[in-house]
């Protein structure tokens, strides 16, 4: 309830003129004043070089965003003080006053970014399950991070579902066979390198078969279902998990939405709420990619289900007999950041087969389709250059790889080909600017470039 003011109101002014720091300020805290490149050099420096490796490369993990100069401010700024453990109105400590203000407009804002009316992690697992029981999700080789090494999988018992040989598509029918048999509590979907959209309906018909919960994390395409460009999980799922610094290209931070309508929900959001804290808290665009995409497969290379729908695709180079590690290294060399993932068929995901390719970070410094078809020309480069050093190197260990590719031998041409593509690749990044970096940026003490 909103309540009248009954007095007149007068502002009050704070003076900072009386104690200027310079003057009055003890020793022992005057370094609380100073700039980072006073206190301590060092640590500008290795900033200073992470933002020149930024500027002259090309950054396509498909998890990484270049964010924007306000969330930069927003995170440096004097909230990094305040604890705030648990709710809103509900906080372990105290002086949270307009902290429980920021949370509750994050909230409001969330759910506007969704198009939601009404309120709809490991967090989520621990609302939603109790230990040992049982859930379903996408199997790693076929486009999930889920390995048995990590906490969900020590807690509940998992079982993977899996993609369709022929489609390379998430097989639906097989899914609700296997759910038949397993009986999960919970149905995961969303994942880290699968570059098609879901079928949510079929989802959330084989979860009321077995009475179970639905949950999609969109982590990595929370931005393309905002912008309504994917199919919307909120209208199906009990709860949407999301982290806010890939396509939404925010600060690094999670979001967890539940739904608060019906019988089975009644008491979802206290439970959700006990899991967050205590239980578990402590203190773009798509169509460049898919210009990128077709680019690749001009060039007759194999893509995971044949293209994407996403902000990724997920390129298999099993047929190149090439390993995700060595393009992954060669691409480090040229400035072409991209990470190795396991690709469906895999038979080990230490030795992953593919890498994953995303475009967000780029199109926010700019780049538009026809910038991605020359990052694809760069990606063809890369990997036919790989196997000229893998040929070269005449052997299948990674450090011989490298080797081949930095160190000059006679009668070889690898290492001479690495350094003149990586120059062509800093030349063409440096074009571009960099978010939240205002001014020049120069090349900081301690690089060493052959350009």
């Amino acid at each position: 309830m909103l309540r009248p003011l009954t007095r007149s109101f007068r502002p009050t002014f704070i003076s900072l003129s009386r104690r200027p720091m310079s003057q009055s300020t003890l020793d022992f805290n005057k370094v609380l004043y100073a700039p980072l490149s006073e206190v301590d050099p060092e640590v500008k420096n290795i900033i200073d070089k992470e933002t020149w490796r930024q500027y002259s490369g090309l950054e396509l993990i498909a998890s990484e965003n270049l964010t924007s100069r306000a969330t930069m401010e927003a995170n440096g700024s004097i909230l990094t003080n305040k604890y705030s453990e648990g709710l809103p109105n509900a906080r372990y400590y105290g002086g949270n006053e307009w902290i429980d203000e920021l949370e509750n407009l994050c909230r409001k804002r969330a759910l506007q970014a969704f198009h939601l009316d009404l309120p709809f992690g490991f967090a989520a697992l621990t609302a939603l399950l109790q230990p040992q029981d049982r859930l379903m999700g996408l199997g790693l080789p076929d486009g999930t991070a889920k390995k048995k090494m990590t906490a969900s999988s020590i807690y509940f018992q998992s079982f993977p579902y899996g993609l369709d040989p022929a489609t390379q598509l998430v097989d639906y029918t097989a899914l609700a066979s296997q759910a038949r048999i397993f009986k999960p509590r919970l149905i995961i979907c969303g994942a880290s390198a699968y570059p098609r959209d879901w079928d949510y309906e079929a989802l959330r018909k084989t979860a009321d078969e077995h009475g179970a919960y639905l949950m999609a994390d969109i982590a990595h395409t929370s931005g393309l279902v905002a912008a309504q460009e994917l199919a919307d999980p909120f209208k199906y799922c009990d709860i949407v998990t999301t982290t806010t610094h890939k396509t939404l290209r925010g600060p690094r931070a999670g979001l967890i939405f539940f739904r608060k309508d019906g019988e089975a929900h009644k008491d979802l959001e206290k439970r959700v709420n006990d899991a967050v804290f205590p239980a578990c808290q402590g203190g773009p665009h798509n169509k460049p990619l898919r210009a990128l995409a077709g680019e690749l497969h001009k060039h007759g290379y194999k893509l995971q289900t044949g293209g994407t729908d996403n902000h990724l695709v997920l390129w298999d180079l099993r047929p190149l007999k090439l390993t995700g590690s060595k393009v992954e290294k060669i691409g480090d060399l040229l400035g072409i950041t991209i990470n190795k993932n396991a690709v469906s068929g895999d038979a080990s995901a230490q030795v992953p087969g593919g890498i994953r390719i995303g475009t967000a970070a780029l199109t926010s410094r700019d780049m538009l389709e026809d910038d991605l078809r020359k990052v694809a020309d760069f990606l063809h480069q890369a990997v036919q250059l790989a196997l000229l050093v893998q040929k070269e190197s005449g052997s299948k260990l990674l450090k011989d790889f490298v080797r081949s590719a930095t160190v000059p031998q006679e009668g070889k041409v690898g290492a001479q080909k690495v350094a003149e593509l990586r120059r062509e690749v800093r030349t063409f990044s440096r074009r571009w600017p960099l978010p939240g970096i205002v001014g020049p940026i120069t090349r900081p003490a301690g690089i060493e470039e052959d350009d």
